[in-house]
């Protein structure tokens, strides 16, 4: 499949607990990270596609954030602003991970679009 999803990421006020309800319902591992914007928890899965967990926003909702794979962000993020999204992030870059940004979708839905390091 052209495009697929390739990373899910909560946001969320309680971090602690969601690790603790994701752990005790599927036996997910995760490593906290820190970052310059506060600790960062990847989502060890296993097989599958990984994710993260982060704080979120004082007033944004709690969360899940889809990533899907494009081989130029700058230029999909482009394009999708042309079929009439709205850019929330525009791309950004992860350090030795990726570049990202993050769209809503003409019908109100939020998505991520990822670009991985070469």
């Amino acid at each position: 499949m052209a495009n697929p999803f390739v990373y899910v990421q909560l946001h969320t006020q309680q971090p602690e607990a969601a690790k603790k309800f994701y752990g005790d319902l599927f036996d997910w591992n995760f490593d906290d990270l820190s970052t310059a914007f506060g600790t960062y928890t990847e989502v060890l899965v296993g097989e599958g596609i990984g994710g993260g967990i982060m704080k979120g926003g004082a007033n944004a909702p709690t969360h899940w954030l889809p990533f899907v794979d494009v081989n130029d962000v700058a230029q999909s993020t482009d394009r999708a602003r042309a079929l009439g999204a709205t850019v929330i992030v525009e791309p950004s870059l992860v350090p030795g991970k990726g570049t990202f940004s993050v769209i809503i979708d003409p019908t109100g839905a939020t998505l991520a679009l990822w670009q991985k390091a070469l």
